[in-house]
């Protein structure tokens, strides 16, 4: 009896153990290749660019929701006094030292420049138009807004990389009512303040060095400086401190409520405080001043 051997049937190797698929780059589609990577340069601009934009959209998420917590109740009355006795009251030193050292400053250098031409009388109209329009605003709020900003940053700062901000959230308190809108109408109530006691400060030098250094009546100096200076001269000056004092209190919060990695943090968003508060001034009083050109002209 003889058996038959069994039929084993075996699939193809390739059945078996199948190669895997693997396809070259030259086979995917086009736009799944990744990017060349950029030159060094324009990495650190797209960084910078990227950067800028995010900073842009936390700013605004900041001011709306101030703005927003004005109409919160309770009012942050106890809490906006303190930051007005802080910035301001504080403030009127520096501010008032910068403006009567620059007033003499510039009368020094009109009085000189004008007596070459026999234009001395005009010494008081030329400082009093400047200050009214330009100098008392924008320069008080350069000076004063390096000291206000760096306080904010430095105190808001200090409070975020302790936790405390996450604390006022965990309790159940918007951190922007608290923290942000007080300073905020701090810094607009008491800017205008300021730039109005720089400019009487700035006249008082102006008028000291006159007198005293080139002979011209102190009297004979405030009549004609107050003769040309009209009331649209100051308003056109003076409208501009409470947006200069807005900036510097939305500047420091911004970077006073970013702040992270300790007290070198803490010195970082200070520091990045004074200068962008300062360059914002700048750049926001070249259109103030073009606005107050075009609605109030100077006679």
């Amino acid at each position: 009896m003889t058996t038959e051997p069994k039929r084993t049937t075996e699939a193809p190797p390739s059945s078996i153990n199948p190669a895997p698929s693997s396809v070259g780059p030259s086979s995917l589609p086009p736009n799944s290749l990744a990017p060349p990577p950029l030159p060094p340069l324009l990495a650190k601009i797209n960084d910078t660019a990227v950067g800028f934009v995010e900073h842009l959209g936390q700013f605004g998420r900041m001011t709306w929701g101030a703005i927003k917590a004005i109409f919160d109740r309770p009012l942050e009355i106890r809490s906006t006094i303190y930051q007005m006795e802080s910035l301001g009251v504080r403030s009127a030193a520096i501010a008032s030292v910068t403006a009567l050292f620059v007033g003499m400053v510039m009368a020094v250098q009109f009085a000189i420049g004008l007596q070459k031409f026999g234009g001395m009388e005009y010494t008081g109209r030329i400082i009093g138009l400047s200050f009214s329009r330009e100098l008392a605003p924008t320069l008080t709020a350069v000076i004063v807004g390096g000291r206000i900003g760096a306080g904010i940053a430095a105190e808001v700062g200090s409070m975020a990389v302790t936790e405390q901000i996450d604390a006022i959230r965990a309790l159940g308190a918007n951190p922007l009512k608290k923290l942000v809108l007080p300073r905020l109408l701090a810094s607009i109530v008491v800017m205008p303040v300021l730039g109005a006691f720089a400019l009487v400060m700035g006249f008082g030098g102006a008028m000291l060095i006159s007198a005293t250094e080139f002979g011209i009546p102190a009297g004979f100096f405030l009549r004609t400086a107050l003769s040309s200076v009209t009331f649209m001269d100051y308003f056109s000056g003076m409208y501009k401190t409470p947006v200069f004092g807005a900036i510097i209190a939305l500047v420091g919060c911004h970077f006073g409520l970013i702040t992270r990695g300790g007290t070198e943090g803490v010195g970082h968003s200070t520091t990045r405080t004074v200068v962008v508060t300062s360059i914002t001034i700048l750049i926001a009083d070249f259109f103030l001043t073009k606005m107050a050109i075009m609605f109030f002209p100077s006679r």
